[in-house]
């Protein structure tokens, strides 16, 4: 279960069996959302939050999708980086405030 970021308690992640389409896991204690990145033509034209057991409140879930939205192109690198070509990303932490 690669880590890829920490945001002010939110803990971006792929978990190591994952499929296609692109997502990302964010998780916040035990609080766990799933985000779809949908590109076409290799832009981002949206962000589908996938219905989960636990999900994050409404000021995490915001908070991430600011982060997923101004980080979209790293996370689908680091998505290529680990499924495709077998290589751990490494995790970076963030702390500055995305507006």
């Amino acid at each position: 279960m690669p880590k890829i970021y920490e945001y002010f308690g939110l803990i971006f992640l792929f978990y190591s069996n994952d499929h296609l389409p692109i997502h990302v896991h964010v998780k916040s204690d035990d609080c766990e959302s799933k985000y779809i990145l949908e590109f076409q033509d290799g832009k981002l034209v949206d962000i589908i939050q996938l219905k989960t057991k636990s999900p994050l409140n409404e000021r995490q879930n915001r908070d991430s999708l600011k982060f997923i939205n101004k980080y979209h192109k790293q996370i689908s690198v680091k998505w290529h980086a680990f499924f495709v070509l077998h290589k751990s990303p490494k995790c970076r932490k963030i702390t500055t405030k995305i507006k």
